[in-house]
């Protein structure tokens, strides 16, 4: 398989933590993308909560607080590569999927997907934290692919990450015995002092290391062509080289050869909860209050 990302690319990442790429997937893929994700917005204006099945049991689709139907607030979708085959060709056989391999190496198996929507001016925000203690391996050679299904500007929310905050610790997202899934507020605000911001237009990926601590504001536009959505792809090293250590909705897409090896890097931290609904509900204080 020929590579994708260049030599200088590559280094970049390690060294940061993440990386921008544009044309990531090709027009034709991104344009159903796009109809995939605006069709499931027209079905939710007949929703009242979130509703539809996972394979693991859980709503499929999550609405934001305050949905209608005269204003869809879909947020999350689960697993979309379960039930979309434009989702699932982005995820299997796009440049993205090989920028993955030409980081880790060829034998790549998909931990799990979702779509994370910011509509305009709403309230959906990501809280600082890093992936890996939310889905701990045995070792930390995964990638979280970002696809921007829409172009991602300064005030739609896009990424922040603090750059080469993978190589240092790793902050809980526990706090005072509750699972927060998000950095306590004196790290968090040390990392947005720092804080650089992802954009890109669409059909653009943000690679980002799984120990890389980022966040995102809500999205401050007034009313961009298309809601804002990140198609999550976290991609791993297959098992058994990189062995989950915590239970997880989606089961793998394997590619590449099992070599028999279990890798394994010291750290810990405490079990992570298994995700209920979205990830955002888990963040969101009130919500968890509500359950």
């Amino acid at each position: 398989m020929m590579a994708v990302l260049t030599r200088e690319e590559i280094d970049r990442f390690w060294r940061d933590g993440y990386l921008t790429v544009p044309n990531a997937v090709t027009p034709e893929n991104l344009a159903a993308l796009k109809r995939d994700f605006a069709a499931w917005v027209g079905e939710s204006r007949a929703e009242t909560g979130p509703y539809g099945d996972c394979i693991d049991g859980r709503p499929r689709f999550d609405l934001q607080p305050g949905h209608a139907a005269t204003r869809p607030a879909l947020r999350a979708v689960q697993a979309q590569t379960e039930f979309s085959d434009a989702y699932f060709e982005a995820m299997a056989r796009s440049r993205m999927a090989s920028m993955v391999a030409d980081l880790i190496g060829p034998d790549v198996e998909l931990h799990h997907t979702k779509i994370n929507s910011k509509l305009p001016c709403g309230a959906t925000e990501v809280k600082w934290h890093q992936d890996f203690c939310f889905t701990p391996h045995s070792n930390s050679d995964v990638v979280t692919a970002l696809l921007m299904v829409d172009d991602v500007t300064p005030d739609n929310g896009p990424l922040e990450v603090a750059a080469g905050s993978h190589k240092g610790d790793l902050h809980p997202i526990w706090q005072d015995g509750i699972f927060t899934d998000a950095i306590d507020d004196d790290n968090a605000a040390a990392m947005q002092v720092r804080a650089e911001t992802c954009l890109g237009p669409a059909g653009s990926v943000c690679l980002m290391h799984t120990r890389l601590a980022h966040g995102s504001a809500p999205n401050r536009s007034a009313s961009p062509p298309h809601p804002f959505h990140l198609c999550l792809f976290s991609r791993r090293r297959r098992a058994p080289d990189a062995k989950s250590r915590a239970d997880h909705p989606s089961g793998p897409v394997r590619g590449g050869e099992d070599r028999g090896v279990i890798r394994s890097e010291p750290c810990e931290m405490l079990r992570p909860q298994y995700p209920k609904t979205s990830f955002f509900a888990q963040q969101s204080a009130a919500e968890r209050a509500a359950r």
